[in-house]
């Protein structure tokens, strides 16, 4: 689950980390009030328009802009809000249809009263499953242009491991002030800084925080002027407040419907629809699919509980992508009965009326046999498969023809 800028920095305040000040507006009327109160509480000179959205790189897709006058910053917030707005992580990227602006966030300038004093560092918290720790990525050579530094100068790209077990030591926090040139008042900012973003990767359950641009003001204070946040959704269970947060309007809209139908659904690019009991099943599947030719167009695991309505919603969510040239339906009946699965199968074929894509179904493990005359004798068009390899086979040829 992904967090909006302003709500991610509401997070890091609550562990005393410093961030740019700003107010959140979804209209023209709300943002010039923010504009006005942001000026009468903070004395800001200069304000900036920043379009909120579940994408990096707005900078560069013209969805964010530093206002010099009330009569400029009207203008861009009319521009921005609505729009919209392109970036290289927007699906599509630049050439894609962009992602509808429906908030932005109107902040100080957090690089007064003297840009040329002011020093941006890049920061990011993750796990690093290879060595199975935590890892605080970090760069002198912070901004928009952050990708760049890591392919043209890596050594300029820094990683502090964490053991989990351990946690994050105070002589890890000087060391990274010290890398980064810090010192004085900056050195002591930074140190704090750091602690408290990565104790809030942790007891946040974080996946993700990344912070870009982090920065050292004229002040010698340390700053998160912006920040991305994703959380783990399995964990969301013990943290109600932040789930009250989440924005399905940015989210794909057959991922939210298949979450109402409790289904495990990630779209993908492929043409061969997938629908699968169990994650490490949906993976080999995916796998097998690849190997065989095709490219799969979802992971979609319907869990171990699967009945037949769940089994009829999960093939209206896949017949939903265009791109669907086919689908396979590969299921082990442990716990949930193979039954029930064609049983809903057939159901779906009969509620849904004529579908054009076909379909091939290998079903294993309890009542196996049972669903497998069920969906014989149903007169159904389907493809009916024992081995995987024979499944993805099927799917090779059905793709052919």
């Amino acid at each position: 689950m992904n967090l909006h800028e302003y709500q991610g920095k509401s997070l890091l305040n609550k562990f005393d980390i410093k961030t740019q000040r700003g107010i959140v507006a979804g209209t023209l009327e709300e943002a010039i009030s923010a504009y006005d109160n942001l000026i009468k509480e903070t004395g800001t000179q200069f304000v900036v328009v920043k379009a909120q959205i579940h994408a990096g790189g707005r900078g560069k897709g013209g969805g964010v802009k530093l206002a010099k006058t009330k009569d400029e910053f009207r203008q861009f917030a009319s521009q921005i809000l609505g729009m919209h707005l392109k970036t290289p992580q927007t699906p599509g990227g630049m050439e894609g249809p962009g992602k509808l602006v429906q908030k932005i966030l109107v902040a100080e300038d957090s690089y007064a009263p003297d840009f040329n004093k002011c020093k941006e560092f890049y920061f990011s918290v993750l796990t690093d499953r290879a060595s199975q720790k935590n890892v605080i990525i970090y760069s002198p050579q912070g901004g928009m242009d952050i990708e760049k530094v890591a392919e043209e100068t890596p050594h300029l790209v820094y990683k502090e491991f964490v053991d989990p077990a351990l946690g994050f030591q105070d002589f890890q926090a000087r060391k990274i002030a010290f890398e980064l040139g810090l010192e004085g008042k900056a050195f002591k900012e930074m140190i704090q800084f750091t602690k408290g973003l990565y104790k809030a990767f942790v007891q946040l359950d974080l996946s993700l925080v990344e912070i870009n641009p982090t920065l050292r003001n004229c002040n010698d204070e340390i700053i998160a002027v912006d920040c991305k946040i994703a959380l783990d959704e399995n964990a969301l269970f013990r943290h109600p407040e932040i789930e009250a947060m989440r924005d399905e309007t940015e989210e794909d809209p057959t991922e939210v419907e298949a979450k109402a139908f409790n289904l495990n659904y990630v779209k993908l690019d492929g043409n061969v629809g997938c629908m699968v009991n169990g994650a490490g099943l949906a993976m080999a599947t995916m796998d097998i699919i690849k190997l065989s030719g095709g490219s799969p167009a979802n992971f979609l695991d319907v869990g171990g509980t699967a009945d037949a309505n769940r089994v009829e919603q999960a093939f209206r969510i896949i017949l939903k992508d265009h791109s669907v040239k086919a689908i396979l339906v590969n299921i082990f009946g442990g716990i949930v009965r193979c039954d029930r699965v064609a049983q809903g199968i057939v159901d779906a074929y009969k509620n849904m009326g004529n579908i054009q894509v076909p379909i091939i179904v290998r079903l294993q493990g309890t009542n196996a046999e049972i669903a497998k005359k069920m969906i014989d004798e149903s007169g159904l068009e389907v493809h009916s498969a024992i081995l995987l390899q024979e499944a993805a086979d099927l799917v090779k040829k059905v793709l052919a023809d």
